[in-house]
């Protein structure tokens, strides 16, 4: 018989190569005891870049951004008891943002289940409804079958990608002792097994009776947050020319910069959709929606507002329909449906219908003060990768970014829009693209202190703006409370260059506009991490 801790070691070696053939090439591992054999699989596989995080919530969120960068699934590894608990915010990030991850919590074995055993808990439904499913595995024994062993992996890499993209749990009981006695050789790389994923076409009836409904009418097109896809963007351009209709798109929709066709892009807005008068005036016969549903108020409401046709184009199982205005779903890539509508016969609206946005967005513009958001943009290089914060960050975002021809990524956690993990999430982006920029709010920034740690050694600048505390909720009606100040704005007595100084991270303060694309400039100049405190009124 093969004693416990290599048979232990040898179980793990082949649950990861399982996943590697499967495509696996990151993992991030958090220390701890029971996980060892696991961590030490991962750690001695060639093929997959490990990454130590020792703060397990810090940990899920870097592993969330590696994955939001590369769009395939990493692994995240965590030791039994309250470890893997921790991960639990970034796994409902994961989970409503379509994020893939493969969560491996380590565990007691039976016997110790449920008898006041030291560091144990009940993790079969640690993540209850937010994973894609869950694997309860037994602990390792003799004579297993690693065919059995790369299918489940092969199984889980599919459940994590497809139909809805997101997290999938296998949880892992060990027994003691948890290290092999003598070197073990590598387990054997299994054949990768081909799962084929289905390409989701719109069928011809819909698209024929979509047509009839658009063509030669007054609409609009409105893109939420979208993966990455050069082609969609030029399928979405080319379609707005075809039907004469403006493109609403927001940063993370991926359009509002780069080198296609943006002479159809409208982003200024959340000026001009404050006028109701405007509004009532220009209301669309039809919308059609691309990606996820909208960040700001105003384009939520004007499409509230909508009665009329609205077709929402999502090639994942969920419902995006807050506002209950939704006549047609198509499940199909937005590319697709685009490609599909542009070999019909298309007319134009009139055109005054877009002229009269156009005008709009020309007032906008001239009227819209320089801002933080402006200068950011102008001295970010080229293919560098922007991580934007919520709450007041990302809507500042949308109001004044602009469009332009540089190619800039955006990345931000919309699925749950939370302000924890954001620096960790940005960190783990940077893993990835190799720099990146991530524009904060401060409450946001101290919810992710520990985030810094993972800068070390990384391009990344971290811009935190700091004005003095949750600056959203000047915009609520909680502004009017006397406990305000107390209970929402929050100001914070925290410094920023002690933290960075803390975790090693270059720093600067700036109090201007000026100051703040001096000190960016600087620090992008330099490389490595910097952290820079953009005092703001």
């Amino acid at each position: 018989m093969t004693d416990t801790g290599t048979l232990n070691f040898q179980w793990s070696q082949t649950l990861i190569a399982g996943f590697v053939a499967a495509g696996a090439s990151d993992a991030v591992i958090s220390p701890g005891s029971r996980s060892t054999p696991l961590a030490l699989a991962m750690l001695r596989q060639h093929r997959l870049s490990c990454h130590v995080a020792v703060d397990e919530r810090s940990a899920a969120f870097f592993a969330l951004g590696i994955a939001k960068a590369s769009r395939r699934p990493v692994l995240l590894l965590a030791t039994s008891g309250t470890a893997p608990a921790n991960w639990l915010p970034a796994v409902i990030e994961a989970s409503q943002s379509g994020t893939p991850l493969v969560l491996l919590s380590a565990d007691r074995p039976p016997e110790l289940q449920g008898c006041g055993a030291n560091q144990t808990i009940d993790q079969s439904a640690l993540f209850g409804n937010h994973v894609r499913a869950t694997h309860l595995l037994g602990a390792p024994h003799d004579g297993f079958s690693p065919d059995y062993l790369h299918r489940l992996t092969a199984r889980a890499w599919e459940q994590a990608i497809w139909p809805h993209p997101g997290p999938v749990h296998i949880n892992q009981p060990f027994r003691e002792p948890l290290l092999p006695l003598a070197e073990t050789a590598c387990a054997n790389m299994p054949e990768t097994l081909h799962v084929t994923i289905p390409t989701l076409l719109p069928a011809r009836r819909d698209i024929d009776d979509l047509v009839k409904r658009i063509s030669g009418r007054p609409g609009v097109i409105v893109c939420g947050e979208l993966p990455p896809n050069r082609e969609a963007n030029d399928a979405l351009t080319q379609l707005a020319e075809q039907l004469a209709c403006p493109i609403l798109a927001e940063p993370l929709s991926g359009l509002r910069y780069g080198k296609h066709d943006r002479s159809r892009l409208f982003v200024r807005y959340n000026d001009w959709l404050s006028d109701q008068a405007f509004v009532e005036q220009h209301r669309p016969e039809w919308v059609l929606r691309f990606g996820s549903f909208p960040v700001t108020r105003n384009l939520q409401n004007y499409l509230a507002g909508i009665r009329n046709t609205h077709a929402v184009v999502d090639p994942w199982p969920r419902w995006s329909d807050p506002a209950h205005r939704l006549t047609h779903l198509l499940r199909a890539e937005p590319a697709d449906v685009c490609t599909a509508l542009l070999a019909k016969s298309l007319s134009g609206a009139p055109q005054s219908w877009c002229q009269a946005f156009s005008a709009r967005e020309a007032t906008a513009a001239e009227s819209t003060e320089a801002s933080h958001i402006g200068a950011l943009l102008d001295e970010m290089p080229e293919a560098t990768a922007l991580f934007i914060g919520n709450s007041l960050a990302i809507r500042q975002l949308d109001s004044f970014s602009g469009s332009g021809k540089k190619n800039i990524q955006f990345f931000g956690n919309r699925g749950a829009s939370g302000i924890d993990g954001n620096i960790s999430t940005a960190m783990g982006i940077a893993a990835v693209h190799g720099s990146v920029v991530a524009l904060l709010g401060d409450l946001t920034a101290q919810h992710d202190l520990g985030g810094l740690a993972l800068a070390q050694g990384r391009n990344a600048v971290i811009v935190a703006v700091n004005n003095a505390g949750g600056g959203i909720f000047d915009f609520l009606p909680q502004r009017d409370l006397p406990e305000f100040e107390q209970a929402w704005r929050t100001p914070q007595k925290i410094s920023f260059e002690h933290a960075a100084l803390t975790f090693g991270l270059g720093f600067d303060r700036a109090d201007s506009i000026e100051a703040f694309k001096m000190a960016l400039r600087t620090a992008l100049d330099e490389g490595g991490p910097h952290l820079i405190e953009l005092k703001m009124p």
